[in-house]
């Protein structure tokens, strides 16, 4: 069977960064599987879209979601990427318990 997930690359950083604004570029790229370069990629289409903003402190980044932005595509346009991150946190704590 193939590997695959419900959740893109995208959502899955920003489920990242909600959990852990501080976190490095290699700790998401760690926690997804991907590359170094990927994530970089991911954070700055994330970044450049609105939806994540970053932030300099020292020699890191912090990043703070703007959660009162529409998630993006035709279908779910009604929720705001707040309520989405909201939804699956709550499920991800649920099932850590």
């Amino acid at each position: 069977m193939s590997d695959w997930s419900f959740l893109t690359n995208h959502a899955r950083a920003l489920l990242y960064i909600a959990e852990d604004p501080d976190g490095r570029l290699r700790d998401i790229a760690a926690a997804l599987d991907i590359t170094d370069r990927r994530a970089y990629a991911i954070v700055a289409d994330l970044t450049e879209a609105g939806y994540v903003v970053k932030q300099r402190e020292g020699r890191r980044n912090r990043y703070s979601i703007r959660t009162h932005l529409p998630v993006r595509g035709t279908i779910t346009t009604e929720r705001t990427i707040g309520e989405v991150l909201d939804l699956l946190t709550d499920a991800n704590q649920k099932e850590s318990t």
